[in-house]
């Protein structure tokens, strides 16, 4: 508790730096007092807005996971938006009166030279044009990261994926499977929105629905609002999920391998509420007139120092003949590099999640870009290593930050067909 009060507070004088510092700035572009007085006004009710937003940010973090409350991260976007934009317009302030600073200390030190002015300086003034600028550019995230938290989180989109394989069974020519990942219950706040996004993936009446896990951000109970929601996914033959990294950060920690405790008997029974078949280093088969495919789940297994590593692919592949056409879910695409490929089974397709395209990039034809891909070198769509194929999602919820800007939330479908 005391030091997330400490970081709040620390994140809180930053801010007030920020905000003293864009007030001025700001205020320089007013030349009546009818404007200067409406300027006033109106950044006072912000900022008072944003001490508001500090506040409820710290009264929903304080009870416990950083994580817990829906309406804590709303605060903590708006705090995070005014943080960003204000930097950016400081920032090129900064550049701006530094070079000012720098014309003073010229004149300071060339009038110690001169008889005539000795030791005087002179500071410019700010140019107007200047100041626009930076307010133009600290617009941007404003404006972005707004509509990131406002609407852009619940902007589902579709990604249509067709695969070919020459061993895939005649019999599946044509299955559709749909894959959501990293849901994060504890973060969503609309239920309409959420039950809108499960309409779009019924709507695409897929053959199969692959969750590839994070269903919550820390505390099993987040998901009690939405398994209702849930449970109306439907698909002909099935629904199938395993555990993300963060299903595992409430259990007690003795407990994560055992999984045969009451907290681990009351989540998985939330599973089975909404219909998933939860696959724990476990293989499901689909079969389909008289020829099948298998599915596999392996638990999280993550390259990351901090991130669990039960995934067991050689459990999950104990019933599995060696030609047997397989799809995999594994939430953590680095999972897929250092045991999957090096694997001497060949595992067709992988589905992951985990990276949520780090819920801020570019996405459009011939050119994606993400801080994400500085950490993962598998982090947004379709991949292809030795024959095998890994499809990484974006995620249909948010975490810490509650929205997107750019990786909008992803529903996948994905087609497969035979040579």
């Amino acid at each position: 508790m005391r030091e997330r009060l400490t970081g709040i507070l620390i994140m809180f004088a930053f801010y007030l730096f920020l905000d003293v510092y864009t007030y001025f700035g700001l205020k320089s572009l007013f030349t009546t007092q009818r404007s200067i007085r409406i300027f006033q006004v109106a950044y006072l009710l912000t900022s008072l807005y944003i001490i508001f937003s500090f506040y409820q940010m710290y009264v929903g973090f304080s009870g416990g996971s950083v994580f817990r409350s829906a309406s804590a991260n709303f605060y903590l976007g708006i705090v995070f938006t005014a943080i960003i934009s204000k930097m950016v317009f400081v920032g090129f302030m900064l550049v701006q009166d530094g070079g000012r600073t720098i014309y003073a200390a010229i004149s300071w030190i060339g009038g110690l030279f001169s008889s005539e002015n000795a030791a005087q300086s002179h500071l410019p003034g700010r140019r107007r044009f200047l100041t626009l600028a930076a307010a133009g550019l600290a617009a941007i995230p404003l404006g972005t990261m707004l509509y990131g938290i406002t609407r852009g989180k619940y902007r589902y989109t579709i990604n249509r994926v067709k695969l070919t394989f020459k061993d895939l069974p005649e019999a599946f020519n044509g299955f559709k499977i749909v894959q959501i990942s990293d849901i994060h219950a504890g973060s969503l706040d609309s239920p309409d929105d959420v039950l809108r996004g499960v309409q779009m993936i019924n709507d695409e009446s897929p053959d199969a629905i692959m969750f590839t896990g994070d269903l919550v951000n820390s505390e099993k109970k987040e998901v009690d609002p939405f398994i209702d929601i849930f449970a109306q996914l439907e698909a002909k033959h099935g629904k199938y999920a395993v555990l993300g990294n963060h299903d595992y950060y409430g259990a007690p920690r003795d407990s994560r391998e055992g999984k045969q405790n009451e907290y681990w008997k009351d989540f998985f029974a939330k599973y089975k509420a909404m219909g998933f078949n939860l696959l724990n280093n476990e293989s499901a088969k689909i079969e389909r007139a008289g020829e099948r495919i298998s599915i596999l789940g392996v638990e999280n297994w993550g390259a990351g120092r901090w991130f669990p590593k039960l995934g067991d692919l050689d459990k999950a592949l104990k019933d599995n003949s060696d030609d047997e056409f397989c799809v995999l879910l594994s939430h953590d695409p680095t999972h897929w590099d250092e045991k999957v490929i090096p694997h001497k089974k060949r595992i067709h397709l992988t589905l992951s999640g985990h990276t949520h395209g780090f819920q801020f990039g570019i996405n459009m034809p011939g050119f994606k870009w993400s801080p994400a891909q500085y950490r993962y070198p598998h982090w947004m769509g379709l991949y292809e290593k030795a024959e095998q194929y890994l499809y990484v999602n974006r995620g249909f919820g948010f975490l810490a930050f509650p929205g997107r800007v750019g990786m909008w939330p992803e529903i996948t479908v994905i087609e497969l067909e035979t040579a």
